[in-house]
């Protein structure tokens, strides 16, 4: 049987949930210097950020760590669309005192493409990790050959299946509990989406290659639990959220350990597509899920004042507060005590 060590040349069972907006190579480090797998997530990324990122952390730890990109089609533009969800938008402009901006500017992700396959190949980290399916053979080929691990999400057992047939090295199963975006690409059925431990054992039984579990899991008997399951390794991100390392907002900090963060949804309101975070206001008013949203990643654009201008007032009503369901292992510690505490290490 494929242990981690075969894998990933990693002991501890614990990968580090790459995390968009709340973490740069400080988290990655911690992790990976505790014996984990650190991520960094690079979709929204430029290519020489990429490169300065990779830097800092090689001077830091020789370490494997991971990279994670997106695979989503860029949707072709949808002018109207685009403006429905602006003008839906408007009352809060006002409120906040805004002009509504056609032009106003969002955060980018761009799906993987041959120049960032390009740029991982002369980079070869470890490990790469895909959402959102995986990119065209041709790509994926290009990096394999450079000796690096694949990994990739799935929700399904079917999307499990696709992916081995593929060429991923390793399947994350990802849980319903999961918070941030969900990794589907076969289906945006979300009623064919499973919890943690009911998926994982599914795919376990189907695929040969190894698989990490994902999904609500933040302590170390949850961790025992997904490697009891079969899993080589659980995938942790919530319970990261807190550490002196991540980049987490004032905002998004206090809404965890408040009693907000024990109401989560999957809504579509912030970027396009469905995603796990805490209900707020924008998830109240306009979701959690809508048909009005322009198709990810172009949602963002219009909410970025609006997050923007409540963020100075000290209010997180138009900012996505990505939580899994599972907070209980939040706490303001370094990354490195809490890697080895998922991992039981005392």
């Amino acid at each position: 049987m494929t242990t981690l060590r075969d894998l990933l040349n990693v002991d501890c069972p614990v990968i580090q949930a790459p995390m968009a907006g709340v973490q740069d190579s400080l988290l990655t480090i911690a992790v990976a210097k505790a014996g984990g797998l650190g991520s960094l997530p690079c979709a929204m990324l430029p290519g020489e950020t990429i490169r300065e990122e990779i830097a800092r952390i090689r001077a830091e730890t020789d370490r494997p760590f991971n990279l994670n990109f997106f695979c989503h089609t860029q949707p072709p533009a949808d002018p109207d669309r685009e403006t429905a969800w602006r003008q839906s938008l408007q009352p809060y402009y006002r409120e906040l005192g805004l002009e509504v901006n056609e032009d106003a500017g969002g955060a980018s992700r761009r799906p993987f493409d041959e120049q960032t396959a390009e740029l991982v190949a002369e980079l070869k980290p470890a490990v790469v990790s895909f959402h959102f399916g995986l990119p065209a053979p041709e790509l994926l080929a290009t990096i394999q050959s450079k000796g690096v691990k694949v990994l990739a999400s799935a929700t399904t057992v079917a999307e499990a299946l696709w992916l081995e047939q593929r060429g991923a090295d390793a399947i994350i199963a990802q849980g319903l509990e999961a918070g941030g975006h969900r990794g589907h690409f076969l289906s945006d059925d979300l009623s064919l989406h499973l919890g943690t431990f009911a998926l994982l054992p599914q795919i376990k039984a189907r695929v040969r290659i190894p698989v990490i579990a994902a999904g609500g899991i933040a302590s170390a008997e949850g961790v025992r639990a997904a490697t009891q399951l079969g899993a080589v390794a659980a995938q942790v991100g919530t319970a990261y959220l807190l550490c002196t390392e991540a980049k987490t907002s004032a905002i998004h900090r206090h809404a965890l350990q408040s009693e907000q963060a024990s109401h989560t949804k999957i809504t579509n309101v912030f970027s396009g597509r469905p995603a796990r975070g805490i209900v707020n206001r924008l998830i109240q008013a306009q979701g959690p899920i809508s048909s009005s949203v322009p198709e990810f990643p172009m949602a963002a654009a219009a909410l970025a004042p609006l997050r923007s201008a409540a963020e100075k007032l000290g209010k997180g009503d138009f900012s996505p507060l990505w939580a899994g369901q599972n907070t209980i292992g939040c706490e303001e510690i370094s990354a490195g005590e809490m890697t080895l505490r998922l991992a039981g290490v005392d």
